[in-house]
């Protein structure tokens, strides 16, 4: 991340990392964090080389759809562990947050975000617990 402030500017850098459909700049083929290098996507074709936030709230709202919701069928209470990108998608998708407004989302490190849903499943509230 400093790096590439360094190269582009820390403006540029928070754009790229907090807006919902601006894509930062791509992996080249080569580079060593290319996901294809790493044993666990072996046999997975077309790995992205960079992703938009917008690009991940398309992955995860289909799986927050088809296996948390239903899960709370059975469950009170459920525990999503995730990338900061993968949850910040997902906090936009359950609040409504704009496209705009979601560039001011933080999601802190280490700090559990409670979500209160009513019965349909729809947000209610949140709050933090340290």
């Amino acid at each position: 991340k400093e790096e590439t402030a360094n190269k582009y500017g820390a403006d540029q850098v928070k754009i790229w990392r907090r807006s919902y459909d601006v894509l930062p700049p791509l992996l080249s083929e080569d580079d060593k964090r290319n996901p294809k290098f790493d044993e666990l996507y072996k046999g997975i074709d077309n790995l992205p080389l960079g992703e938009s936030l917008k690009m991940c709230l398309e992955r995860a709202v289909p799986y927050y759809e088809s296996i948390i919701k239903p899960s709370f069928v059975n469950h009170d209470v459920i525990l999503i562990a995730a990338h900061g990108n993968s949850l910040r998608s997902l906090a936009k998708y359950i609040e409504n947050i704009s496209d705009e407004d979601i560039v001011n989302l933080e999601i802190k490190t280490g700090v559990l975000t409670v979500y209160e849903l009513d019965d349909n499943l729809n947000f209610v509230r949140k709050y933090e617990l340290y």
